[in-house]
């Protein structure tokens, strides 16, 4: 803990110096307005040795690799103490102090001193939060900015945290929607590998001493297996290269654009991604527009939340539109990834006035759908490795045993 050399008055007006340790200025000035001490200055402290230097220094490094990164789960609950406390009255400088003193994740403390000697510096809270951008999205900071317009951040702080944990939601849902195909593809890549590696050169000696022409399929396998045993280096220098290259490539503007649109197109995945995408767009809409940020910044910000960059493109073509004057409906026809039901539920809801209502309806319509198909998915994906496990031991199988059949058949001749 960092030490500080102060200088103050006591109570009958003596000067008094000295030493205390504390997390920063401010809470070494709590310590000593307890002991009856007014502060005069404070200056973080030299007269430490060196070995205590040495220590700190190592504690610091050691504390820099090995911390955590500020999870989702550490926002949620930011968010609903946020809400709580100052729901209940406390002022938003003490609501900071307590939450550091008790958070456990040295990230998350030391985000939340910076935000603390942001506000004494007079910032504003959507100002200091501006210096996190990997703890705190623009959706997030926005949110907070309206909070602070309107008088309502307690309410703001309750919402973000309604809508991390439906973020979260989503996240685990597709996790869970891909966990099982993946398994499968491991599975069948490293039997792929064993059969290559093992298996097949075992066969080899024994086809070797037939002296006879082998079948097309028989040929392929050994060379397969060939490559795989004799070549492996640079089987995996060409792998390694290509994962490189498709990551470089889904990193440019043009390769993100493009993978994201293909991955809406993924049978069965396909459509979980793209249900659970527009459920995202629209409690993300809905939530903006309830606490009273201006249609435009709405979609402004929700094309931020929106992670997939197909999408993000409707999403601003949308915004590009309403600011032309149009109509949500008529932006929302044009952008042609809405279904009829919703369209029809937005143009009830722009007539009425509750679209924001409305869009809750239609994202609450989407994550039912999305948990659907996860439940389903194994139903929907089993055909599918079944008909790839039965081609895989089919080509195996011809091509194993068809040499066996032939050298039989001769001997019966």
């Amino acid at each position: 803990m960092p030490v500080f050399s102060y200088k103050g008055r006591s109570k009958s007006g003596d000067l008094v110096q000295g030493i205390l340790e504390g997390a920063d200025s401010s809470a070494v000035a709590d310590k000593l307005f307890n002991t009856n001490i007014t502060p005069i200055e404070i200056t973080p402290s030299k007269k430490m040795r060196a070995d205590e230097n040495l220590f700190e220094v190592r504690q610091i490094w050691w504390e820099i690799l090995s911390e955590k990164p500020v999870s989702t789960l550490d926002l949620m609950l930011f968010s609903r103490q946020m809400y709580t406390l100052l729901k209940a009255g406390v002022p938003i400088m003490r609501a900071l102090a307590g939450l550091q003193e008790t958070a456990q994740s040295p990230a998350f403390v030391a985000m939340l001193h910076d935000l603390r000697e942001s506000l004494d510096n007079g910032r504003e809270l959507s100002i200091a939060m501006h210096r996190h951008p990997r703890i705190f999205s623009p959706f997030y900071i926005s949110m907070i900015q309206v909070g602070e317009m309107t008088g309502m951040l307690d309410e703001t702080f309750i919402r973000l945290h309604a809508h991390l944990e439906f973020e979260k939601q989503m996240r685990e849902n597709i996790k869970s929607a891909l966990r099982y195909p993946t398994f499968v593809l491991v599975a069948i890549a490293l039997a792929l590998g064993v059969v290559n590696v093992f298996v097949i050169p075992a066969f080899v000696k024994v086809f070797e001493g037939f002296h006879a022409e082998l079948p097309l399929i028989t040929r392929m396998l050994i060379a397969s297996s060939n490559l795989m045993v004799h070549f492996w280096p640079l089987v995996l220098i060409i792998i390694v290269g290509l994962i490189v290259i498709f990551r470089s490539y889904i990193h440019t503007v043009g390769g993100k654009f493009q993978w994201d649109k293909y991955k809406l197109h993924i049978p069965i995945a396909g459509k979980i991604i793209f249900k659970s995408t527009l459920a995202r767009f629209a409690r993300s809409l809905a939530l903006s527009m309830k606490s009273g940020i201006p249609i435009l910044q709405g979609l402004n910000a929700v094309a931020l939340v929106v992670d997939n960059e197909f999408m993000r493109g409707h999403v601003e073509q949308m915004r590009e539109g309403v600011e032309r004057g149009e109509s949500i409906l008529h932006t929302a026809v044009a952008s042609g990834v809405f279904n009829a039901v919703v369209l029809q539920m937005i143009a009830v809801g722009e007539e009425a006035g509750a679209l924001d209502d409305l869009m809750f309806e239609v994202a609450a319509m989407y994550e039912m759908e999305v948990e659907y198909e996860v439940k389903t998915l194994g139903a929907q994906i089993e055909p599918f490795l079944i008909i790839a496990l039965g081609v895989l031991v089919l080509i195996l199988a011809l091509g194993i045993f068809l040499p066996m059949w032939d050298l039989g058949r001769a001997a019966l001749h």
